[in-house]
């Protein structure tokens, strides 16, 4: 059977649809960080300064995954960021942890919102341990710098 698009466009495709979410997570970290303030520790320092941070630290992932740019270094950053939030926001939500702030049918909500994020960041870092192993296509920025060194 045929397929509906080539390797070097599906390679672009699947570059751009897997960064989006860090990248627009990232800039959710960057301009409008209410909610994800709200959802780190207490014993967090700094948290606006944390959350900046972080989304850089996303943007700068996610963007050089959909360049195509040093995919090992943008997998071991992403990866690393998944496995340190999993463990400390997502995990801890799954213990039964009730927020003092939440009534019951908003608890359930932030009940629901734990467990799907974290059941994505699983999917997410098995992609991210794929990535190292990962052969580009030509319409990226490491084949074309490749392409002006020879």
């Amino acid at each position: 059977m045929k397929a509906l698009v080539g390797k070097d466009t599906s390679d672009v495709i699947f570059r751009l649809l897997f960064s989006l979410i860090f990248i627009g997570l990232g800039g959710e970290h960057i301009f409008r960080d209410v909610l994800i303030q709200k959802m780190m520790p207490g014993w967090m320092p700094i948290p606006r300064l944390v959350s900046f941070s972080c989304g850089i630290f996303l943007v700068a992932g996610g963007g050089m995954i959909a360049l195509g740019y040093r995919l090992k270094v943008a997998s071991v950053m992403l990866g690393t960021f998944l496995i340190v939030v999993t463990a400390l926001i997502h995990a801890p939500a799954l213990q039964g942890y009730q927020s003092p702030e939440l009534d019951l049918q908003n608890q359930w909500i932030w009940d629901t919102m734990q467990r799907s994020n974290f059941v994505k960041n699983l999917c997410l870092l098995g992609v991210c341990v794929m990535l190292p192993h990962y052969k580009l296509g030509k319409w990226s920025l490491d084949s074309f710098l490749e392409s002006r060194k020879g």
